[in-house]
């Protein structure tokens, strides 16, 4: 896809952050099989129904601006997933492999959070005020699990350091 205009960018980038929560609806699960503290297992839980709603909320945009997302893998959330699996396989199930899901879990965040930051931004430069608070409202929940995991990875981080 040639990205000429702010215009196309958008729209690479809707798709691109639809790919990255599809992505992610995939891989939640498995990082709450995975998670040993059942709080930590229940936040990937929670968040995979923000994540369910936050595809529907990019469809709404998607419908509202009259586009037609371009069928595109979101490339930074692939090693970002692959990451992830790699961490499960690679750690056994306890404390030091929870600590280390949230680490991978708030990167995702963190790129999520710059993704509908981008958005919101493109959005409000072309005029479609219609489809910002659906993107803010996304946005808000990112940065809702981040803190939340951040919160969850101090308490483990301290934890695990005890158990040491």
């Amino acid at each position: 896809m040639a990205i000429k205009t702010v215009a196309d960018l958008l729209l690479h980038e809707l798709s691109d952050t639809y790919s990255a929560e599809k992505q992610m609806t995939k891989s939640l699960p498995r990082m709450a099989r995975a998670a040993n503290d059942i709080e930590l297992a229940q936040a990937f839980l929670d968040h995979l129904e923000e994540t369910r709603a936050q595809v529907e909320r990019i469809d709404q945009v998607v419908e509202l601006l009259g586009l037609k997302l371009k069928r595109i893998k979101c490339a930074a959330m692939e090693g970002l997933v692959e990451e992830g699996k790699d961490l499960i396989d690679g750690i056994e199930k306890g404390p030091v492999l929870d600590v280390a899901l949230i680490g991978a879990a708030q990167k995702v965040e963190h790129y999520e959070i710059a993704s509908y930051t981008t958005l919101i931004t493109l959005a409000s430069k072309l005029g479609y005020t219609a489809a910002l608070p659906l993107l803010e409202a996304s946005l808000a929940e990112e940065k809702a699990t981040d803190e939340k995991l951040g919160l969850l990875g101090q308490a483990a981080a301290i934890e695990n350091a005890q158990a040491d």
